[in-house]
């Protein structure tokens, strides 16, 4: 059955009043007809629209993937090696295999290492993490006593800049500090008492060693915000106000975000000084995934993901639960079916967390049943497909959800399973 409703439709697309492309006559999806009785609504203009009631249109879980054109391929004004920075921070970048940079860092890391403010709106995947670590590491380079204070909103985030900072320093015997829930404090406060010139952290754990009286934020005079709009949506908008007035007056200060919503202007306007905007956001959801749904209509759903999944272009995929018991029974069931899969939620311990996402990156583990926790700023490489096994609260979680796949210059698929 499954196989049948697999086949790849051909059908010509539109466009409905709301930019979202839908499918031509019929809205076929390849697998199934929806039946239209349920319809998404629109957004207000904000793409935030509830999944409520009868208003999800799933025409907005449906689009096929474009191959990007060789006009639309980016060129970059330099390329890393004609920087002017320190030759050792040179000689690792281009010891990554990073010769050109992407948009962002083009546009960023100039602006950066001139010392300018910088508000920096890219979609994720970007490449925004070198974009304001290569100019602070060349900062700290040239001056041991500058100080660099990164906030972000989620652990994962802070790891995952934690290696990028790892793999530009080898070289060098700078370090980075992660201060993260979850993990150990009094190992986190030894690691601080070391001289250390940058200190990534999460608000609550920031907060808790600020009263502690075991982080002076006085001493940073360089700021990076990072997906400052995720950190706003979470409720940390008080505990940022708190960082950004105890850090030192004369600073540096970097702000990246996916959305430049007013509440993010407003703390644009108070905390950073003469900023240059560089505004690098493309289509919502990127043109390099492809997007149907799997329609249930009353079947069982895990083994229908158990069709889907057994076929052989699944090769690494990230299914999203709504809930963290979900996450859980979900990843049992399909290693009780056989693949390699694991879960990844809030609750789940921090070690193991990193662990598991370790494993899926290094494809020990092929199958990566996760809560919304995942779908934001995590870079995890060839995902080939997405599954929204659950459906998002939002529209704008769908978009964070899916952007996990068609990453680069590579191609990916998104499902979505409805009723």
């Amino acid at each position: 059955m499954l196989d049948t409703m697999y086949k790849k439709t051909k059908t010509r697309q539109s466009r409905d009043n709301n930019g979202w492309n839908k499918r031509g006559p019929g809205n076929n999806s390849k697998f199934g007809r929806p039946s239209g009785k349920r319809s998404f609504g629109r957004s207000g203009g904000n793409g935030r629209a509830k999944f409520t009631g009868n208003v999800i249109d799933i025409n907005r879980f449906i689009s096929k993937a474009e191959i990007v054109k060789s006009e639309e391929i980016f060129e970059p004004q330099y390329s890393f090696g004609e920087l002017k920075i320190n030759n050792v921070l040179k000689e690792a970048i281009i010891g990554r295999g990073f010769d050109k940079p992407t948009p962002i860092q083009d546009k960023a890391i100039p602006a950066i290492l001139a010392g300018q403010d910088v508000i920096g709106l890219a979609n994720t995947g970007t490449g925004k993490t070198a974009a304001f670590l290569i100019p602070m590491i060349n900062k700290i380079l040239n001056n041991p006593r500058e100080k660099v204070l990164i906030i972000v909103p989620i652990r994962e985030l802070a790891i995952q800049i934690q290696e990028e900072f790892q793999a530009l320093t080898k070289k060098t015997n700078l370090s980075a500090v992660v201060v993260v829930g979850g993990a150990n404090i009094q190992r986190q406060i030894r690691d601080l008492q070391r001289r250390t010139n940058v200190v990534i952290g999460t608000p609550g754990r920031l907060k808790d060693l600020i009263d502690r009286k075991r982080l002076n934020l006085a001493e940073f005079n360089n700021v990076v915000l990072d997906e400052a709009d995720r950190m706003l949506d979470m409720g940390f908008i008080n505990d940022v106000r708190l960082f950004m007035s105890l850090v030192a007056k004369n600073r540096q200060t970097m702000l990246f975000s996916a959305t430049f919503s007013k509440e993010v202007e407003k703390l644009v306007a108070d905390f950073l000084t003469n900023p240059q905007k560089i505004s690098l956001r493309t289509k919502e959801i990127s043109k390099q995934i492809d997007q149907d749904i799997v329609r249930v209509n009353g079947g069982d759903k895990i083994e229908m993901l158990h069709d889907v999944l057994i076929k052989a272009e699944f090769e690494k995929v990230l299914v999203f639960s709504r809930t963290k018991h979900g996450a859980d029974k979900l990843s049992r069931k399909l290693s009780e079916k056989g693949f390699k899969a694991d879960s990844i939620h809030g609750d789940k311990p921090h070690n193991k967390r990193q662990r598991v996402l370790k494993m899926f990156k290094q494809s020990s583990i092929t199958v990566l049943v996760a809560t919304d926790v995942a779908a934001r700023g995590l870079d995890i490489p060839n995902v080939s497909h997405v599954i929204n096994f659950d459906l998002p609260a939002t529209y704008d979680d769908y978009i964070h959800r899916i952007g996990r796949t068609g990453r680069a210059d590579k191609l990916g698929t998104a499902l979505t399973f409805v009723g």
